[in-house]
């Protein structure tokens, strides 16, 4: 039945008998039902034939075929019930209607035809305001909002929050805040969505101050127990790397959902602390793929690719459906740990269920094929499965080719590239850069980087000049990797530094070296590489105070070498070593091999240079 409205509950005080409420025409109760069973375009399509009939809907029941046609953004139906009110005698439309179609013509994107309905509008209430205004918002037309919002006789909280988030997730940050610190002068009361705006400036920006402040107000708000913005603290604090604050926050929550859980699992694994984001995952009550796929992408990320793919074996065992992140990051497990065999099965599990990867997932599958050692098979995904406009599977083939040193193939790929109608990226520009320094393309790579900016319309940034220096410092031209960064427009960050670096210890151009690693431990004084290399070359120098010097540097600093890892699989078990590992349960028949096979290396050694 129809629900009644306030202007429908007319008692007197004489009526001993309530008025019955008036049943709806049969036309309006055929096209409600056409509408219940998805039926919109033959909904719409009766209107046609009841000016012929003399019959004219009411105003409540075209709102409500408006509001179906917003709802599914069929745009080509509302324009049909905008135009039988235009036939029927209503091409002014009262406030109520014209608000309908205002929402309808935003919902459908078609903000031009939407300011006009409000322009023609005689009487417009703040909905009328609003609903432009948002209209404006979803689709990131600042400059007219803004104008609009200016132009309003009066605004509620509902303004106010539209403006703050439309600029925050266009990225304008310092505008939002200034939106959001209006709005709480303004006296107006804030409701639940009035933080949304801010906590998205909190997450982007990884100010921990602000978001302090912003948690604080929540709480004297009285919002502490809302679910959703409990959430969206927790992952501020996250982003900040605050994990000990977003675990309190986490522990004080009365109620929490799947998506408070799935937040701090995903912040333990982001910030390398799988024991905690495992123990928290275990203790979740309730899990769907977000959750599984958080704890596996961070297993993935963190170098522990075999734990990765045990956690997706269970995730199938469960029944519990991937999606397209899950074995994306699976697929990078399987190329962080070179296992071919695993990289396979995942892609028989994809064909086997029919699932439709998206691009992620096929340049996962083809890195996952090419750093496997199984390149062809790369390629023959890329031919098969690739979307020959995208950019980021062209990045993807050009830099698995990189890779295995074929670098004249890598350009020939860039060249078909182009010809197909894709645009190069920056990224494109790194990875063609690597291809020519992998195969000793010099000549090739510096024509490439010079027409960069004229041919694809790609300005050179920090990491493109890195890719340069890393070039032309491997080829030993060091006069002209001096030019390169004299020439350079800006002052070289870490990325420069580091492929100097790196060129310097190929070479072993000490001084050089040396002064990229004292200029990289000051660009990121947390990084091991430089503090190991420029203590290697002080060495060499034979400057023993300066090695002493830069020991006792990252001692204070807590600065601890990154151990290599190693993997080996036998009878399906991935088997993971370090240097001078201690812990795998057969350490003593490994390293008695191991001894066996360095005195038959010595043995055989000797007996070479007798020969001689």
């Amino acid at each position: 039945m129809r629900s009644l409205s306030s202007q429908n509950l007319n008692f007197t005080p004489f009526r001993t008998n309530p008025r019955k409420p008036r049943r709806r025409p049969c036309i309006v109760e055929d096209i409600v039902k056409l509408c219940q069973k998805n039926r919109l375009h033959e909904a719409v399509s009766t209107l046609e034939n009841l000016p012929e009939r003399g019959l004219r809907l009411d105003s409540r029941t075209l709102a409500f075929l408006l509001q179906q046609c917003a709802d599914s953004r069929t745009l080509r139906e509302g324009k049909k019930v905008h135009l039988y009110l235009q036939l029927t005698g209503l091409k002014r439309p009262g406030t109520f209607l014209s608000n309908h179609l205002i929402h309808m013509y935003g919902n459908c994107g078609k903000e031009i035809e939407a300011r006009k309905v409000f322009d023609k509008m005689s009487v417009r209430n703040l909905y009328s305001w609003n609903n432009m205004l948002s209209g404006y918002a979803k689709f990131g037309m600042i400059k007219p909002a803004r104008k609009l919002f200016d132009k309003m006789p009066e605004k509620d909280v509902v303004s106010w929050n539209t403006m703050v988030i439309a600029h925050a997730q266009c990225g304008f940050w310092d505008e939002a805040l200034r939106f959001y610190s209006k709005f709480r002068r303004s006296g107006i009361q804030c409701n639940g969505f009035s933080f949304a705006g801010v906590l998205t400036v909190c997450v982007k920006l990884k100010k921990v101050g602000l978001t302090r402040q912003v948690h604080g107000q929540i709480l004297v708000a009285g919002f502490s127990s809302n679910v959703v913005l409990s959430s969206s603290v927790i992952d501020a604090y996250v982003k900040c790397g605050e994990m000990g604050d977003a675990r309190k926050l986490f522990d004080d929550m009365s109620a929490r959902d799947v998506l408070s859980w799935t937040t701090l699992v995903s912040g333990y694994a982001k910030w390398g602390d799988m024991k905690s984001a495992n123990e928290l995952f275990l203790e979740m009550p309730e899990k769907n793929p977000v959750s599984w796929t958080a704890l596996i992408s961070g297993y993935a990320r963190n170098g522990m690719g075999h734990k990765a793919l045990e956690l997706f074996s269970q995730m199938i065992m469960f029944r519990v459906r991937p999606d397209q992140f899950t074995f994306s990051s699976c697929l990078c497990a399987c190329a962080s740990i070179a296992s071919l065999k695993h990289g396979k099965q995942i892609h028989s599990y994809l064909l086997r269920i029919n699932f439709r990867p998206n691009t992620i997932v096929v340049s996962s599958l083809i890195d996952m094929y090419s750093k496997c050692g199984s390149l062809g098979i790369g390629r023959k995904v890329f031919d098969i499965m690739g979307d020959k406009l995208d950019v980021v599977l062209w990045n993807t083939i050009i830099s698995a080719l990189a890779q295995h040193g074929c670098g004249e193939e890598a350009i020939q790929m860039l060249d078909d590239m182009v010809r197909s109608g894709a645009k190069p990226d920056k990224i494109t520009g790194v990875v063609i850069l690597n291809a020519c320094s992998h195969s000793g393309l010099v000549q090739q790579g510096c024509n490439f980087f010079e027409s960069m900016s004229r041919d694809y319309g790609i300005v050179p940034s920090q990491e493109h000049y890195a890719c340069l220096i890393d070039l032309l410092g491997r080829a030993g031209c060091f006069e002209e990797v001096m030019y390169q960064l004299e020439k350079m427009p800006y002052k070289p960050d870490d990325h420069v530094w580091n492929a100097l670096l790196g060129v310097c210890r190929i070479h072993g151009n000490l001084e050089l070296g040396r002064k990229a690693a004292e200029r990289l431990i000051e660009l990121e004084p947390q990084s091991s590489a430089a503090y190991v290399l420029l203590s290697s070359i002080y060495a060499v120098l034979g400057r023993w105070e300066s090695v002493q010097k830069v020991r006792q540097l990252m001692n204070e600093r807590q600065i601890k070498k990154e151990r290599a890892i190693s993997w080996l699989e036998i009878e399906n078990k991935v088997h993971s070593f370090s240097v001078s590992d201690s812990s795998h349960p057969l350490k003593e028949q490994i390293y008695s091999v191991l001894e066996q096979l360095a005195g038959q290396m010595e043995e055989e050694a000797s007996l070479f240079h007798t020969q001689r």
